[in-house]
């Protein structure tokens, strides 16, 4: 297929493109939406990816200076001019970075650095020394990661502000940390070891909320996991025939099958970016409470962030989710490969463990006796991090430090922002929504309010549109005579503007995926005047043949 040259209504090629990612399609787009540019006065524009625009210049402001610090008493030890020194000292190492901090009080990122470390130290009760030790080792990246699941330092930050973030309130239950890098770790190691712990195998039922990101249509029908997947379709509408990207009752009544054992869930979902409705979410906790109760739940919540008051399911069935959230967006760091993985401490994963038969177990305790004498009792999260190095290789296993310092400031940092004044949120959310509207604008159609929508993408059913402007009859012969696949090809063929095809996503056939994230809001205008622009295009096609 590399050698085949992508054109429009090239249907054969069309469909055999379907079968590939979105993310893959998107390279080839690329190529036709460069030459477009290049060959007229287009501009070349990639609305495909999520990758942000922009970046959280305070918490990375924090990393560098407290890079210094690290240098500082690294040098203080030991130092060769041929650009030798030594590694941190614990001994009264506390009292050297007050003084750092205070000397360096007027810099950028030194007020973080300062707030984060006495919160913990008075709110978590860390010893100074200690506490400054871990810092300077961290940021400097002189040791293996230890303990190798997360620092403790960072664990402590991090569960802070995803109590506050997911919606935890004031709930006091404790979720154990696993930090990895970025979410798509996080989900293979996810998927992994909960095949590896038999607690699903091979031809079992899982569940998918679709539309889905595409890693969680494709891993599961890898021939390793092999599983049968369920799709719990987000295919409501309202009476004039809009999408609400919800969940009908009757799709999420699947669940009551205990066969399912897994449920993953993007919340809010990627690509339509619209978080779970009230309803939905009762009528999971419903599910999970009198006909489901060992379903086992993987919610992925990297867009939680740009909904006011948003709900994680890891805070209304904690007993049975897992979730995975990404610093990536939120923070603009895809770059960095900052997530983490929550499981709290009273877990269906433990307890499923826990019952399995004896032959299971005893084929387990094989498997991780190279870690502990007493192997039946590691921690499900710990089996993770073990799995993420097959085991053999637990003791270098791990998040890098640097990596868990800049991790644990970005936390810091949006929490203490949160409680202030909760300034940074209310940006990120005003300018996903201004380049929301500014796409929708120009296309003509009708963006309906709604409270639930994240939009850091946008969902756009072209058919839903073409029925709307131009009648049922347009919209069948869209059908009849075009693939899917070839309105974003001669979006980027004719006007050099990328987007994913939602069907890549187990969305509706002829959705397209925009990006809210990486373009200024004036390319969203001219992205929603091409998109208007190619549906008139296709419509004076049809008016043509009828003529």
């Amino acid at each position: 297929m590399k050698n085949d040259k992508i054109s429009p209504e090239n249907r054969d090629l069309e469909k055999r493109l379907k079968q590939m990612s979105p993310f893959e399609i998107k390279n080839r787009l690329i190529e036709m939406a460069q030459t477009d540019a290049r060959n007229s006065t287009a501009t070349f524009l990639n609305a495909g990816r999520g990758n942000p625009n922009w970046i959280a210049t305070e918490p990375r402001e924090a990393f560098f200076l407290l890079g210094k610090f690290g240098l500082e008493e690294c040098r203080r030890v030991t130092y060769n001019p041929v650009g030798i020194a030594g590694i941190p000292s614990e001994d009264g190492i506390g009292e050297r970075f007050r003084k750092f901090l205070d000397y360096n009080k007027e810099e950028r990122g030194a007020a973080l650095i300062s707030r984060t470390f006495e919160y913990l130290v008075s709110k978590h009760e860390f010893d100074p020394d200690i506490l400054a030790h871990e810092f300077a080792e961290a940021v400097i990246g002189d040791q293996y990661p230890t303990p190798d699941r997360i620092l403790k330092s960072a664990e402590s930050m991090v569960r802070d502000y995803l109590r506050l973030a997911m919606g935890g309130g004031d709930d006091k239950s404790t979720y154990d940390l696993f930090a990895t890098e970025g979410g798509t770790a996080g989900m293979c190691y996810a998927f992994d070891s909960i095949q590896e712990n038999k607690l699903i195998s091979k031809g079992d039922k899982m569940a998918l909320m679709v539309p889905a990101f595409t890693p969680y249509i494709e891993i599961p029908h890898l021939d390793r996991f092999g599983f049968d997947v369920v799709n719990i379709n987000a295919d409501k509408v309202q009476h004039d025939g809009y999408h609400t990207w919800q969940y009908p009752k009757e799709e999420v009544d699947k669940l009551r099958d205990p066969s399912i054992k897994l449920l993953c869930v993007i919340n809010p979902s990627n690509p339509p970016s619209y978080t779970l409705a009230p309803d939905t979410l009762q009528q999971l906790i419903d599910i999970v409470k009198n006909d489901n109760p060992n379903l086992m739940i993987i919610t992925d919540d990297v867009y939680g962030t740009f909904v006011r008051d948003f709900h994680s399911l890891m805070y209304e069935l904690p007993y049975n989710t897992m979730c995975v959230y990404s610093f990536s967006k939120y923070f603009g760091a895809t770059g960095w490969r900052l997530a983490v993985c929550a499981i709290n401490k009273d877990n269906v994963f433990d307890d499923m463990i826990s019952r399995l038969t004896p032959e299971q177990t005893a084929d387990l305790n094989r498997r991780y006796s190279s870690l502990s004498l007493d192997p039946q009792n590691i921690k499900f999260i710990d089996r993770m991090v073990a799995d993420s190095r097959l085991v053999a290789l637990n003791h270098t296993a791990g998040l890098s430090m640097p990596q868990q310092m800049q991790m644990t400031l970005m936390a810091a940092f949006a929490y203490f922002n949160s409680r202030d004044d909760n300034s940074y949120q209310t940006t990120m959310i005003h300018t996903i929504n201004d380049r929301l509207n500014a796409l929708w604008s120009t296309t003509g159609f009708t963006l309906l309010v709604d409270s639930l929508r994240a939009g850091y993408y946008s969902e756009i059913d072209i058919m839903v549109w073409a029925k709307k402007f131009y009648g049922d009859d347009f919209a069948k012969y869209l059908q009849d005579n075009y693939e899917p696949l070839d309105f974003v090809i001669r979006l980027a063929s004719e006007t050099a503007v990328v987007l994913l095809n939602g069907d890549g996503f187990d969305g509706p056939a002829w959705s397209v995926r925009v990006s809210l994230a990486n373009l200024n809001e004036s390319d969203y205008l001219k992205i929603g005047t091409a998109i208007r622009r190619m549906l008139d295009e296709y419509h004076t096609r049809y008016e043509a043949g009828n003529k």
